[in-house]
């Protein structure tokens, strides 16, 4: 059996001295951040005994920030899903203690995201929610930076210029992506569907924009229809694609911009058209997974939300240890696609 590695393996390996590495472990005096995360890193690849000692006190003198997260709709997959990428990486932070208070939003309705924010902010260090780009929002975002109180859109921007920044997808890209898929995979130029959650949501603006601007340039034979509200309700989205099939035997392809997937993979299972159109989705979980193995689904655009936690944490960190940005900026994550080949 190997040797259990002692603290004078542990300093020799680290390039350090004995004493060093007992001031790393008993927290007697202060230690250089990059020497004590050395002997950490040295400690959990040799295998010594107290490595979680070690990153106890590390984590220890780090400081601690709360933060605060407005979501929408709590019974959302994606949404239980990504507050759940948020918790993890707070507390696998290794520039911060975290806290993190979540919230959601029950509608798309600015007066409630407002005082939910308005709630949020009263008891953090800083902010970051997914919202219309509306008035009323803008004028707290503003409010809110007068405090000192740094504000990040996530998924859909608003405050432009106001707020410190936008992480997420660049969505006029995404709207594009979509069009090029429906263009290939549509087995004859016809009718196109698009639906958004509402025109007050930048993000979905954007992607109705990147779709009408690549039929328009590239595939022109294809007519698309008005674009149909949802609201994000998976109900809605089934009735109105149930009638849009009924009405238009020549449907050969629909984009679901934002929320709504369910509804659609429900009206399609029910109608059970002779000719699927193509069909392009956001976000990847039970159902469109199985939706795209049975065919129901032509493809399946994902936001990589690990990623987007990760990157967003960093950036509220910096903004609450050097204030706000000078030019508030958007932060862009590649994109996942899933084919049915590829789930």
């Amino acid at each position: 059996m190997a040797k259990r590695p002692t603290i004078t393996d542990l300093a020799r390996v680290s390039g350090v001295s004995v004493a060093t590495v007992d001031r790393v472990l008993n927290n007697r005096l202060p230690v250089r951040e990059e020497t004590a995360r050395r002997v950490y890193e040295t400690a959990t690849e040799i295998g010594y005994h107290a490595a979680g000692l070690i990153k106890q006190r590390m984590r220890h003198e780090l400081p601690e920030y709360r933060l605060g997260f407005l979501l929408l709709r709590g019974n959302d997959v994606f949404y239980t899903e990504f507050a759940r990428q948020l918790e993890l990486a707070v507390s696998q932070s290794q520039r911060f203690r975290g806290v993190a208070i979540i919230d959601f939003a029950s509608s798309l309705t600015p007066d409630e995201i407002v005082e939910r924010t308005r709630k949020l902010a009263a008891k953090c260090r800083a902010v970051a929610l997914v919202g219309p780009d509306h008035p009323a929002l803008t004028v707290t975002v503003e409010e809110m930076k007068a405090k000192g109180l740094p504000v990040f859109s996530l998924l859909s921007d608003f405050a432009a210029g106001i707020r410190e920044g936008y992480v997420g997808l660049d969505n006029r890209k995404v709207g594009r992506t979509a069009a090029w898929m429906i263009s290939k995979a549509a087995k004859r130029p016809g009718k196109v569907a698009l639906f958004v959650g509402s025109h007050r949501f930048h993000g979905h603006e954007l992607r109705e924009i990147g779709f009408r601007s690549f039929f328009r340039e590239q595939a022109p034979d294809f007519t698309l229809l008005e674009t149909l509200v949802n609201l994000e309700a998976n109900q809605i989205t089934q009735d109105t694609l149930l009638d849009l099939l009924g009405r238009h035997p020549d449907l050969v392809g629909c984009y679901v911009a934002g929320g709504g997937m369910e509804g659609a993979v429900a009206a399609l299972r029910q109608a059970r058209p002779a000719e699927m159109p193509a069909v392009v989705c956001n976000e990847i979980s039970a159902v469109s997974r199985s939706a795209l193995a049975d065919g129901v689904l032509t493809m399946v655009i994902s936001t990589p939300l690990a990623a987007l936690c990760r990157e967003l944490l960093g950036l509220m960190a910096h903004a609450i240890e050097t204030g706000a940005a000078n030019a508030p900026g958007q932060t862009f994550l590649p994109f996942d696609i899933y084919l049915p080949e590829n789930i």
